[in-house]
C-alpha cells in the first residue's frame, strides 16, 4: 500500500480470530448495557439444549466444547439480546423524516421493538396500537385488494421452520403464490442451477466429509466475515495437511491463516494456522473462464493419459453410469481458447493448469462456494460449470466429496424447505389440499425483482415483510423506495427497527416479534422451533430469556393473528397449530414427507438430516446427473473495454446482510469508516488516482437509461486483480439497475456491476 495515510485506513498484520476477535466480543457485549443478559445467550448458543445462533448456517459441531459461538455470532446474539428500547415514547419523539436521516447502525443499534405501532400520516410517526386492532386493520386492506396477487409476501432467511410454513400456508390459502424472499437475492442461482445440474437444490456433502476430503477448493465467499465458524472446520482440514485451495478476487484473511480462540497454545503463542496453500486471485467476474479453464485442462490429460495406455484422469465409470451430456461440453471446451480464458480469469494458463492438477490429483475434493459465484449475471451457469468439475470427477455422492453452497442466513434453507417459494409444484398444491381441504393456483408468482416491479407500475399495493430489510437489500434504491412509497399497506414483523420501516404507505404497521434468544411460551407450554443449515441438518432451537417486552408476539402467533383476520372462512386451526407448535411440526410432516417422524427426530442430539439424493448418487426418478453448457466466457458484453472497471459489493466485518454492527473492518484495515472504494494501483494510476482521492463512481449503463452514480467516497488501494473494484453493500446498490440480474435465477448482480471512475475535482469533493 502507498505511504500516504488516510484516516481509518491502515494495514492489519494479524491473523483471522485471535485476540481480536476475543476483544471484539467484549466490545459487542459492552455497547448494547445488557451483560448479564447476553452473557446468559452466549452460554446457550448451538448448544444441544439451547437456541441456534441467529447468524449464519455454518452447521453446528458435535457440541464438544462449551462455546460453539465465534465472533459475527457473539455480535448477532448482543445484538438481539440487547438491553436497549425502541419504546413508544422513542416514537413520539421522532417522525419518519427525522429518522431518515439517521444511520442504518443508529436506527437498529435504539434497540428493541417493544409495541405494536401503526403509522399516523397526519403526525409523520408511528403510534402504539392494540394487537386485535393491527390484526383487523392489516385483514381488512388484504382482503380489499381486488385480487391476491396485487399483494407481496416477503420473508427473511432468519424465520424458522414452523413460522415459515404458517406463511406460506397463510398466503396460499388467501390465492397467490408472491414469496419475494431472501434467496431470491443470495442463493437462488444455487436453487435453479443445481436441481437441473444434480436433481437437488442444495449441497451435498455433511460436516463429517470435511475430515475425509483430500482436497478443497473455495470459491467466492469469505469466510472469516461471513460464517467464521468456517474457520475452526478448514483449520482442521489444514492441519490434515490437506491442501485448500482459494479463488477469490480479494485476498481474505480468513483465507490466509487464523488464530483459534478455542485453542490456548495458538492464543497464548499468537500464532496462527495457515489455511489456503494456493490463493488464486480471479478477476471480477472470471469464475466462468477460469472453470471452464481447468475443465478444459482436464480433458486434454485426460486424452493424453489414455492415449499412453493408462486408466485416464476422469471417472469414466461414474461418468458412463451416472451422467450424460459430457458430449456437449467437450464441444463446448474445444471451441473455447486459452487466450480468451486467461484474458477473462486474468489468470495465467500455467497458474489454471496448476489449480486443475492438484483438482485431478486428489481422490476426495469438495468444492465451497459463496455468493461471489450466485451474484452475477450469469450466476446460474457458474453454478452448473462449478458442478461439472464436480462431475468430471466423480465428486459428488461419495464419501469426503461434494458441492458445498454455502449459505448465509440462519434459515434460509429450511424456508425453501417448508414452502417459501413462488414456483408451486403440483406436489405442493396436493399435499395442503388432501391436508387442508382448500387449494391455490398453480401460476409461479414473484420473486423479489418481480415484486419491486410490480410495486412500481403499480401491479402489486401490498407488503407484508417477516422480517428483513427488503428496500435496503434490493438493488436500485433510487427505483425501489420511491415504489414503495406509493404502497397501500405496508406490514413488517421485525425485532428492531430499520430503514425499510420508514417507508410508509397509506397503511403501515410495525409488530414487534420474538427474538431467536428468548423464551416462547404458547398455551402449551414453552415451544422449541426448527432450523435447517447449510449442510441439511434440522435442529430444534428454544430460546432462554425473558421476552424483551411483555407486548411481543412469536412470529407463528403474528402469522396466525394475520390469518385470522385476512381469511375469515379460513379451513386453518391457526390457534390450535400457535397454542402447540408439535402440531405444526406435524403438519409440515404431512406435506412434505422428507420431514418424516419430525418430532422424535429433531428431540434427537443435534437432530436429523434431510435426505439429500444427489448424496447418494440419486438424481431423481428416471435421470442422471447432466453436464451443462455455458457459452463462452464473459461476465458481461463491457468486459475488456479499458475505460471500464467491474465493481462487486463486499460485506464489512461489522456487518452482517444489512445490519450495520459498527464501522470498522478489521481484517481490511479499515476503521471508523465505510465510504471507500478499494482499487487496483495500477487502475488507479492509469486514471490519475491517489490512495486518499475524492472520487465519484458510476455505473455504465445503455444510452437512455438513468445514470447511477455515488461521489465523495475515498480511493484506497488495495490488493485485487485489474480490472476489478469494490466497495461495501448496501451503499454499493445504488450503482445496480433492477433489471441487472442472472436472466435464469432473478439474483441480482452485486457482484458485477460495470462502472466508470473518475477523480473528484476540488470543488466537486468540496461539496460533496
Amino acid at each position: 500500500m502507498t505511504e500516504r495515510k488516510i484516516p481509518g485506513i491502515d494495514e492489519y498484520e494479524g491473523a483471522a480470530g485471535g485476540w481480536g476477535a476475543l476483544a471484539a466480543v467484549a466490545r459487542a457485549v459492552k455497547s448494547q448495557m445488557a451483560v448479564g443478559r447476553e452473557t446468559s445467550a452466549l452460554r446457550r448458543v448451538n448448544q444441544p439444549t439451547g437456541f441456534d445462533c441467529p447468524g449464519c448456517a455454518w452447521p453446528d459441531p458435535k457440541h464438544t466444547s462449551s462455546f460453539e459461538f465465534c465472533e459475527n455470532g457473539a455480535k448477532a446474539v448482543s445484538w438481539e439480546a440487547t438491553g436497549k428500547r425502541a419504546t413508544p415514547e422513542f416514537f413520539a419523539g421522532h417522525t419518519l423524516a427525522e429518522l431518515w436521516e439517521w444511520s442504518d447502525h443508529a436506527l437498529e443499534d435504539e434497540g428493541r421493538l417493544t409495541h405494536p405501532m401503526a403509522y399516523d400520516a397526519d403526525a409523520d410517526r408511528y403510534v402504539p396500537i392494540s394487537w386485535e386492532d393491527a390484526f383487523a386493520r392489516i385483514g381488512d386492506a388484504l382482503r380489499a385488494l381486488p385480487h391476491p396477487d396485487m399483494a407481496e409476501f416477503y420473508t427473511s432467511g432468519r424465520t424458522s421452520n414452523e413460522a415459515a410454513f404458517l406463511y406460506q400456508l397463510m398466503v396460499r390459502e388467501y390465492g397467490t403464490n408472491n414469496f419475494p424472499d431472501c434467496s431470491n437475492m443470495c442463493h437462488e442461482a444455487t436453487s435453479v442451477g443445481l436441481p437441473a445440474s444434480i436433481g437437488v437444490g442444495k449441497g451435498t456433502v455433511t460436516l463429517d466429509d470435511f475430515a475425509h476430503c483430500d482436497a478443497l477448493f473455495s470459491f467466492g465467499h469469505n469466510p472469516g466475515t461471513n460464517h467464521p465458524r468456517m474457520l475452526s472446520t478448514l483449520r482442521e482440514v489444514s492441519k490434515r495437511g490437506v491442501p485448500i485451495v482459494a479463488v477469490n478476487p480479494l485476498r481474505e484473511r480468513g483465507l490466509e491463516r487464523f488464530t483459534s480462540p478455542q485453542h490456548p497454545a495458538e492464543m497464548l503463542t499468537n500464532t496462527a494456522t495457515p489455511i489456503a496453500q494456493t490463493y488464486y486471485q480471479v478477476k471480477i467476474g472470471g469464475d466462468l473462464a477460469l472453470l471452464k479453464g481447468m475443465m478444459k485442462w482436464l480433458l486434454q490429460a485426460d486424452a493424453d493419459d489414455l492415449a499412453a495406455g493408462g486408466a485416464g484422469v476422469l471417472d469414466h465409470a461414474f461418468i458412463a453410469e451416472h451422467t450424460e451430456g459430457l458430449d456437449g461440453l467437450r464441444e463446448d471446451l474445444a471451441r473455447t481458447s486459452w487466450d480468451e480464458i486467461v484474458e477473462h480469469s486474468g489468470l495465467s494458463r500455467e497458474d489454471i493448469a496448476a489449480a486443475a492438477a492438484l483438482y485431478a490429483k486428489a481422490e476426495r475434493v469438495i468444492l465451497c462456494y459463496g455468493m461471489g459465484m450466485t451474484q452475477h449475471r450469469r450466476g446460474t451457469q457458474n453454478v452448473q460449470q462449478m458442478a461439472n468439475l464436480m462431475l468430471l470427477r466423480g465428486n459428488v455422492g461419495k464419501p469426503g466429496a461434494g458441492i458445498a453452497p454455502i449459505r448465509g442466513h440462519s434459515n434460509v434453507q429450511g424456508d425453501r424447505t417448508v414452502g417459501i417459494t413462488e414456483k408451486p409444484t403440483q406436489a405442493l398444491v396436493d399435499a395442503i389440499k388432501q391436508r387442508y381441504g382448500f387449494e391455490f393456483p398453480l401460476t409461479h408468482g414473484h420473486d423479489a425483482v418481480e415484486a419491486v416491479r410490480a410495486i412500481r407500475d403499480g401491479r402489486s399495493r401490498a407488503l407484508v415483510c417477516m422480517g428483513g430489510n427488503l428496500a435496503v437489500a434490493m438493488p436500485d434504491p433510487e427505483t425501489t423506495i420511491p415504489a414503495m412509497r406509493t404502497l397501500d399497506l405496508a406490514v413488517h414483523i421485525a425485532t428492531k427497527l430499520n430503514r425499510s420501516h420508514l417507508i410508509p404507505a397509506k397503511q403501515a404497521f410495525l409488530l414487534p416479534c420474538l427474538g431467536r434468544t428468548e423464551r416462547d411460551v404458547q398455551a402449551s407450554g414453552l415451544q422449541s422451533v426448527t432450523v435447517e443449515d447449510s449442510m441439511s441438518m434440522v435442529h430444534a432451537s428454544q430460546g432462554g430469556l425473558p421476552p424483551a417486552s411483555e407486548h411481543l408476539l412469536s412470529e407463528p402467533a403474528i402469522v396466525a393473528g394475520i390469518a385470522k383476520a385476512t381469511l375469515p372462512q379460513t379451513k386453518v386451526d391457526w390457534d390450535g397449530l400457535v397454542g402447540d407448535y408439535d402440531r405444526i411440526r406435524d403438519d409440515i410432516e404431512a406435506v412434505f414427507p422428507m420431514f418424516s417422524d419430525f418430532n422424535r427426530r429433531v428431540r434427537e442430539p443435534g437432530g436429523f438430516r434431510l435426505y439429500i439424493g444427489a448424496s447418494e448418487r440419486d438424481w431423481g426418478p428416471g435421470r442422471k446427473a447432466r453436464f451443462l453448457v455455458a457459452p463462452g466466457v464473459g461476465e458481461d458484453p463491457d468486459t475488456g473495454r479499458r475505460d471500464l472497471l467491474t465493481l462487486t459489493t463486499i460485506r464489512s466485518h461489522d456487518q452482517y446482510n444489512t445490519t450495520i454492527y459498527g464501522f470498522d473492518d478489521r481484517y481490511r484495515g479499515v476503521s471508523g469508516r465505510r465510504d471507500v472504494v478499494f482499487l487496483n494501483r495500477e487502475d488507479m494510476q492509469s486514471r490519475g488516482l491517489q490512495h486518499g482521492d475524492r472520487i465519484e463512481v458510476a455505473s455504465h449503463v445503455a444510452d437512455g437509461a438513468p445514470s447511477r452514480a455515488i461521489s465523495g467516497f475515498i480511493a484506497v488501494e488495495y490488493d485485487l486483480p485489474r480490472g476489478s473494484a469494490a466497495m461495501y453493500y448496501p451503499e454499493g446498490n445504488r450503482l445496480v439497475p433492477l433489471d441487472s440480474h442472472d436472466p435464469q435465477s432473478g439474483t441480482p448482480a452485486y457482484k458485477s456491476i460495470p462502472v466508470r471512475v473518475r477523480k473528484l475535482s476540488v470543488a466537486d469533493a468540496h461539496a460533496d
